[in-house]
């Protein structure tokens, strides 16, 4: 795929049940991050524009990415090259208030490969965003995660809470793939 770029977001040591005192692990973010490396690494092999997008928190006392903590810090395994881009956000939306629509389009980008966390958070959010800014948003769904929610007393597993949200970028907002389908892709 021409013109494309790699976004990877929020794949952060909080997230991980790996890490010890990660302050909110999610459902498989071990398997959802070995995916996204496998894309990363193709990506960096084929010389795809790689964007990594980190969030904190502007608040006091946020629940888990605090400002300058461990916890913050992407994941050792997917650590940003020095040529590749790097985002801060203090938002849901990766595009809101930072300067990742300008990275991108000074790239001439048209295809977005979206991997990450959480499903039903930011990778929503920015894929409907990206989506919206024209671009063509291709999601590696086994290379995201999530984690269970609860609504007006409805307790929704993490699998059903991350099916639902596929379901809906598939129906109208991107193309949604296996790790293995994005690969074939690059």
């Amino acid at each position: 795929m021409k013109n494309t770029a790699l976004v990877l977001i929020d794949l952060q040591n909080d997230y991980f049940n790996s890490i010890q005192g990660a302050k909110w692990p999610l459902h498989k973010t071990e398997e959802a991050a070995a995916n996204a490396l496998k894309i990363l690494n193709k990506c960096r092999d084929s010389d795809i524009k790689i964007v990594h997008v980190r969030h904190e928190f502007a608040m006091d006392n946020p629940p888990f990415f605090a400002p300058n903590s461990d916890g913050a810090k992407i994941h050792e395994s997917l650590t940003p090259k020095n040529d590749e881009e790097q985002v801060l956000k203090n938002n849901v939306n990766s595009f809101k208030d930072t300067n990742l629509k300008e990275i991108l389009d000074s790239s001439n980008i048209e295809n977005v490969i979206i991997v990450g966390a959480m499903s039903y958070m930011c990778i929503d959010a920015v894929t409907r965003a990206a989506s919206d800014f024209g671009y063509n948003c291709y999601v590696a769904h086994d290379a995201c995660t999530t984690s269970n929610v609860e609504f007006n007393g409805v307790k929704v597993d993490a699998t059903l809470a991350h099916a639902t949200i596929m379901s809906a970028l598939q129906f109208a907002y991107a193309n949604v793939h296996t790790t293995d389908e994005i690969l074939d892709l690059i």
